[in-house]
């Protein structure tokens, strides 16, 4: 009786592999490697203009609450998200620190929300993005509603028309201060020197400079168009 059995081979390409000497890479070493793999953080600085009433500004903080833990749990490798969002009477000033991916995936949101008969009157405007981060300058994701007494409260270095000045002035004096806005709501509350004064947020957003989330992403995504040309130099000009 004849022994129909045969050992089971590997593919030719795995066996040349092992053969070789080389590593062959499992689901796990997939899973593993996605999890040790290094993010790399971007911190994203936005700002907009409110059209809401007063009331319904803490349903705003909380709306974006809620999609950041979509987001999170959405893309459970990227580490989370890490910021701060004030919602001033009529406008905003976000600073979020997330990965490329989870940032790309906000600015989307944004851009469909403002396309909602609801929020049609919202103007945004990204201020600055920073790459490649050494490190969160915020421990976790917080929102902070600030009244109208409290934003009274916060001193004006300059008068409102003098603020004919240049954009990196501007962007640099809000980067400046955020470096201040790692205290707690509390302490903001007893300190609102520490706040960014809304007339700079209001400034920022009358400026053409910057771009809308909109035009960010379509930068963004736009391919290269590279001359095959380019830096080929004219050989017949040298003889």
């Amino acid at each position: 009786m004849s022994n129909s059995w045969e050992p089971k081979r590997f593919p030719s390409d795995s066996l040349k592999a092992v053969e070789d000497g080389e590593d062959i890479i499992t689901m796990f070493d997939m899973v593993y490697g996605r999890m040790n793999e290094k993010v790399v953080l971007q911190q994203l600085i936005m700002v907009a203009r409110l059209p809401f009433e007063p009331a319904d500004r803490t349903e705003l903080g909380a709306r974006y609450e809620n999609f950041n833990v979509h987001l999170c749990k959405q893309h459970m490798w990227d580490q989370g998200i890490t910021g701060l969002l004030l919602i001033y009477p009529s406008c905003l000033l976000h600073v979020i620190e997330a990965s490329e991916h989870i940032l790309d995936c906000f600015l989307k949101d944004l851009q469909a929300t403002q396309q909602h008969a609801d929020f049609a009157c919202l103007e945004a405007k990204i201020v600055f993005m920073s790459h490649n981060l050494e490190s969160r300058q915020f421990q976790q994701w917080s929102y902070m509603v600030l009244d109208a007494g409290l934003v009274a409260r916060i001193p004006v270095a300059r008068r409102p028309e003098e603020d004919e000045e240049s954009i990196e002035s501007l962007v640099s004096s809000v980067l400046t201060l955020l470096q201040k806005l790692v205290l707690p709501g509390s302490i903001l509350d007893e300190n609102p020197e520490l706040l960014i004064p809304p007339v700079i947020l209001e400034n920022l957003l009358g400026r053409d400079e910057l771009l809308s989330p909109q035009q960010y992403l379509e930068m963004y995504q736009s391919p290269l168009n590279i001359s095959i040309e380019f830096g080929q130099a004219n050989l017949e000009s040298y003889f």
